[in-house]
């Protein structure tokens, strides 16, 4: 199906869902919008900030809004970033070619997932300016774990993001339905060796790694100078164990509710973690984020910056890097008009003030 034509408006981040829908084949959406078990995390996530309501404050000049800030020590034009998700060539053949390329033109960062369908030299070669850090499943050859690490070091990854919600893969009923088996299907060249890479583009399914404990993270920072953030944090102890482990940032995540169902939304869960690090080390959000305002309120509980996973995904299936491009800058917009109308000047003036918490 050809790209969505300039007559078709697409003003919100549903309007892209509402026609990724209609461009996608049955079991790659079910893939894209599956969540584990009855998806109700998977709904909470983006139910939850609409429980929140705002404090506006008005009669400030907000005639300069700047949406800068920094997560690393690296600009970004908005806190507002790309998630790490699974084989993008399933929403457009050049995958996380075009997704690289749209990030790089919006001027915010993308996490290169282990699970991309393209290689990590064709990701930089397309984007070279672009600001990338690299999520890594850790699998159990060890070996693997660290040739992935420092290849992704060597290519100018600027940060190490550790999914570790993953000690065995969620049950995503729609891909059972399915018989849906990416890995066995696509050509996942970054986990093959190069003899492998010549033969057919089918793998074995690689193992993650359910021995991965905290001893570990010592050995992963003996091997690289990457900063180490910690995706999927949920509690308050595990943030406790993080900073007593001097990792550089941690990632509130309950990966989009495809793993452990009837777990706290993110938006829920981000108050206790920001709360038990104290401001030592930088707080990220992703999960049901969908509008300006929900970036607001993430900033407001404490987040550094917020990413986005599925839009992302819609996008390029709609217009490819375009299309990613497109879904950034709506975001990037309706979070502007957001702190105008709230009376916020820059990110550092967002603060808990700002919100009202519903009372159940």
């Amino acid at each position: 199906m050809p790209p969505i034509g300039p007559e078709m408006s697409l003003v919100c981040l549903t309007d892209f869902q509402a026609h990724a829908r209609e461009r996608l084949s049955k079991s790659s959406w079910d893939f894209i919008e599956g969540g584990a078990d009855e998806g109700i995390t998977r709904d909470d996530n983006i139910a939850a900030f609409k429980k929140i309501r705002l404090r506006p404050r008005f009669l400030r000049d907000v005639s300069d809004v700047d949406t800068r800030t920094t997560i690393q020590g690296e600009e970004i034009s908005a806190p507002i970033c790309i998630s790490p998700t699974a084989f993008h060539c399933i929403a457009w053949p050049d995958g996380e070619m075009s997704t690289a390329r749209g990030a790089q033109a919006a001027g915010i960062c993308y996490i290169t997932s282990t699970y991309s369908s393209c290689t990590l030299e064709d990701i930089v070669a397309v984007a070279p300016r672009g600001l990338r850090w690299f999520q890594l499943y850790v699998l159990s050859d060890w070996q693997l774990n660290k040739q992935l690490i420092q290849r992704a070091e060597s290519l100018g990854f600027k940060a190490l993001v550790i999914t570790v919600d993953v000690p065995t893969i969620g049950k995503r009923r729609q891909d059972i339905r399915n018989k849906l088996n990416l890995l066995a299907n696509l050509m996942l060249k970054d986990l093959r060796s190069p003899e492998e890479r010549k033969c057919k583009p089918c793998i074995q399914q690689p193992l993650v790694n359910p021995s991965f404990c905290w001893d570990n993270i010592s050995w992963i920072q003996s091997i690289t100078r990457l900063p180490i953030i910690l995706k999927g944090i949920l509690t308050k102890e595990d943030a406790e164990l993080a900073m007593k482990h001097n990792v550089d940032g941690i990632f509130v995540s309950n990966h989009g509710g495809r793993q452990l169902d009837e777990v706290p939304a993110s938006i829920d869960a981000l108050t206790e973690v920001v709360a038990a690090v104290k401001g030592k080390i930088e707080v990220y959000l992703d999960g049901g984020v969908r509008t300006g305002n929900d970036v607001l309120k993430a900033l407001a509980l404490g987040a550094k910056c917020v990413f986005v996973g599925r839009p992302i995904m819609w996008g390029l299936a709609c217009k490819g890097e375009e299309g990613v491009e497109e879904v950034l800058n709506i975001l990037k917009t309706e979070f502007h008009t957001s702190m105008t109308l709230t009376g916020c000047r820059s990110v550092a003036e967002i603060n808990r003030d700002l919100i009202q918490l519903s009372k159940l």
